[in-house]
């Protein structure tokens, strides 16, 4: 939803600049510090988060408005303010289906098109399901006599394309390795959720403390059952695979039942069931010691 870029300019998702030989890194420039009530205080990443979050766009304000340039969905950058708090928030509603075969941008073609804001929430919720915590908050809120997705800004990071443009990495091994990891949890994400702009990696974004955050899966949940790219898929987080296995429709229905029809709950289980197996393929292969992290 914080689409930097146009969903029309991509590059290939890779790594983060690791490359299994990783030199020194340096920090970000655009790490910002304040004081506030007399102690340090952070001025980037997201500044709330679990319910504390959601409440809070729920319930707040809308005292300004902007257009972001940036994306083909026409999202907007409000400005909240719930007592004596003011932060942003991105806001979407777009709403499109095209159902059979569908014309790309880019001369492709694929089956059910679809491009919904509904996604947005379905994303927040599968995040917490699977307890990856790389989602911004995002609610259902009517605005204006419009119903959207109310998604919280992520402040002062960077694009993946950007940092991997600039070559910014963590100083530490311990820190790059944690990068790593999250790059591959990003991945596993979006083939899970089938996200057809898994490719563009505007649509990852890095804090400076490294942490990593996705946004922008509005036209993702597709009703497929395979995956876009499996080979994508190489290492994987021991603790999203246990969450993985236990999810169910019951547990999407009831997370999500609003917000996706039977045939994507259907799809993204048997993209999890495809995932699942791929895993045991790695592993029979590659062994758990270049297969499974923490």
């Amino acid at each position: 939803m914080q689409t930097r870029r146009s969903k029309r300019s991509r590059r290939p998702v890779s790594g983060p600049g690791l490359g299994h030989s990783v030199g020194l890194g340096v920090v970000f420039s655009l790490a910002v510090v304040a004081l506030a009530s007399a102690q340090e205080a952070k001025t980037y990443g997201l500044p709330l988060r679990g319910a504390e979050a959601e409440e809070f766009l729920r319930n707040a304000e809308v005292i300004g408005r902007e257009e972001i340039p940036e994306g083909i969905t026409h999202p907007q950058r409000l400005t909240l303010r719930l007592g004596d708090r003011t932060l942003r928030a991105t806001w979407k509603t777009i709403q499109e289906r095209q159902r059979g075969m569908w014309r790309r941008e880019d001369g492709g073609y694929e089956f059910d098109f679809r491009d919904s804001w509904k996604h947005e929430v379905a994303a927040y919720e599968l995040d917490k399901l699977l307890g990856l915590g790389m989602w911004p908050p995002t609610v259902v809120r009517r605005i204006d006599r419009r119903q959207g997705a109310l998604q919280l800004w992520v402040e002062g990071a960077m694009s993946e394309h950007e940092r991997q443009d600039q070559k910014v990495k963590p100083k530490s091994p311990l820190g790059r390795i944690r990068l790593f990891n999250q790059i591959h949890c990003a991945r596993l994400f979006r083939q899970l959720i089938y996200d057809t702009d898994f490719q563009n990696v505007e649509n990852t974004l890095v804090d400076p403390d490294f942490n990593v955050y996705l946004i922008d899966a509005s036209r993702g949940f597709r009703i497929q059952h395979e995956l876009l790219a499996p080979d994508d898929l190489e290492c994987f987080s021991r603790a999203a695979l246990e969450r993985l296995k236990k999810l169910d429709r019951a547990a999407i229905e009831e997370k999500m039942g609003d917000l996706l029809e039977d045939m994507q709950v259907e799809g993204l289980l048997a993209r999890r069931d495809v995932i699942l197996s791929l895993v045991e393929e790695r592993l029979e292969k590659n062994g758990p010691g270049k297969t499974l992290f923490q």
